[in-house]
């Protein structure tokens, strides 16, 4: 009997087919990060094609092509978008084990209705199946979004962005909310001089304020993140190497600036204490309104430097860094909580080998105010795969609550991407169901059901206050 993607994938008990299908089947989705290109829901656009939107700026898919041998012209070069499907098709086979294979399945399934495994012979039917569909109105992005039960979208937005998108789909009526999320990576990036200074350029015109100096630069970023806050963001987010933490105060920030606005190179002290000032500031901020912080750890980006200058950023050149990661979060974390401004904050971690000390260390953060303030966020990047996902929940499961866990998000640029949320919940209720078939958990579903309904879907609800 053929059993691959069946309704009963990856859930190996009775108590873990009873957990998902009773329970967290039917749950809604709140995506509280993700990349979707906003102006696209905006317009509420079709894709033309398959291979739009599904390879189209999908970095995972890239790389494992490049790994079967396929030329990068039929990843982020310019041949036919059929020809690209058809490499994209004869590397399939050869995923068996990567989480593409699933994920590829998945999608062909929920979508687009086809139980067929993905493969040369077939693929030009499925890609006219597809595409078709992909056509019609039905297939829109918004109603991709509505065929997920999607009920929140966070997107992930630049503090110059006018969020003209955001407003337009508010306008509009849409039933599912999409919300930015204050990104400012861009305004910490003293690094390269030409790109920081046309950026503060930018935001002088973005805000209405002229940039004198540090102060002022201050004042402008600021006031973005007053106009985010009047457009319905409560979030924050930031991609950093690690939670910068060194003792640079405001009149050191400030030599920085100017000498960065001068066109001087800055020393790598002078970077990471800069950063350390702009990070700490930002989280001031954050927590005087109530916003969530969110901190994603350990990407070593841009690791092959001369396919990065042929391709660009995003391609698909970033690995996994071995930075050290504990003594910082520490210094950054209890200097917010000393001063009493320690926002509600969730941390990815993208290095497997610090999973356990991220637990520990955000443990010691929690004081009571509310159930799981600080939340160790699922496995990210790298680690959103199965083996990924399990080693996560259970290093929380064991130095904290999984049971105030605020669940799966996508971080997806693809409208696809949504099945993962059902292999996170599948691969939760079966770690669930495997404790209560074991005698580790004791046999009360109803219980142990709503602690997987919360993760899914009450405890993000909860926790950002939608």
């Amino acid at each position: 009997m053929e059993k691959f993607l069946d309704k009963d994938f990856l859930l190996r008990s009775a108590p873990a087919r009873q957990l998902y299908h009773d329970y967290a089947v039917k749950m809604p989705i709140i995506d509280y990060h993700c990349h979707l290109p906003v102006k696209q829901i905006a317009a509420d656009i079709n894709f033309d094609n398959l291979t739009q939107i599904w390879l189209y700026g999908d970095h995972y898919k890239w790389r494992a092509m490049r790994a079967n041998g396929v030329d990068e012209n039929y990843c982020t070069g310019d041949r036919p978008d059929f020809d690209k499907f058809m490499k994209w098709a004869e590397t399939v086979p050869y995923t068996l084990r990567n989480p593409l294979y699933h994920w590829t399945h998945l999608e062909l399934q929920r979508y687009f209705g086809v139980n067929d495994v993905l493969h040369p012979g077939n693929a030009k039917e499925i890609y006219d199946e597809c595409s078709d569909k992909l056509r019609t109105k039905d297939y829109s992005v918004r109603n991709l979004l509505r065929r997920m039960q999607v009920k929140i979208v966070c997107t992930t937005d630049d503090p110059i962005d006018r969020l003209e998108h955001h407003r337009k789909i508010k306008n509009d009526g849409f039933e599912i909310r999409v919300l930015p999320a204050f990104r400012a990576d861009k305004a910490m990036a003293v690094e390269d001089p030409v790109r920081f200074n046309a950026y503060v350029n930018q935001l002088a015109d973005a805000s209405g304020i002229r940039i004198t100096g540090y102060a002022s630069f201050l004042d402008a970023l600021k006031q973005r993140h007053d106009f985010f806050a009047s457009m319905g963001c409560s979030v924050s987010d930031h991609g950093v190497d690690y939670l910068y933490s060194e003792d640079f105060d405001d009149a050191q920030a400030a030599a920085v600036f100017d000498k960065v606005r001068s066109g001087s190179t800055v020393q790598d002290h002078e970077r990471l204490g800069f950063r350390a000032a702009m990070l700490h500031r930002l989280a001031v901020w954050d927590w005087e309104k109530g916003w969530v912080q969110q901190f994603h750890l350990g990407a070593l980006r841009n690791a092959n430097q001369r396919k990065l200058d042929d391709c660009g950023p995003d391609t698909g050149w970033d690995s996994i860094s071995d930075l050290p990661q504990g003594r910082h979060m520490v210094e950054f974390l209890n200097r917010l909580e000393w001063d009493g401004q320690l926002a509600k904050t969730i941390i990815y971690n993208l290095n497997p080998a610090d999973n356990e000390l991220v637990a520990a260390i955000l443990g010691s953060f929690n004081d009571g105010s509310i159930a799981g303030k600080m939340q160790f966020g699922s496995g990210w990047w790298f680690l959103d795969q199965k083996q990924g996902m399990i080693n996560q929940l259970n290093a929380l499961s064991n130095l904290g609550l999984i049971s105030r866990m605020v669940g799966m998000l996508t971080d997806s640029r693809s409208f696809l991407s949504y099945p993962r949320h059902e292999y996170f919940r599948r691969i939760l209720c079966n770690l669930f169901g495997d404790d209560i078939e074991h005698g580790e958990l004791p046999d009360d579903i109803p219980w142990i059901g709503q602690v997987v309904q919360n993760i899914c879907y009450h405890n993000a609800k909860d926790y950002f206050g939608w």
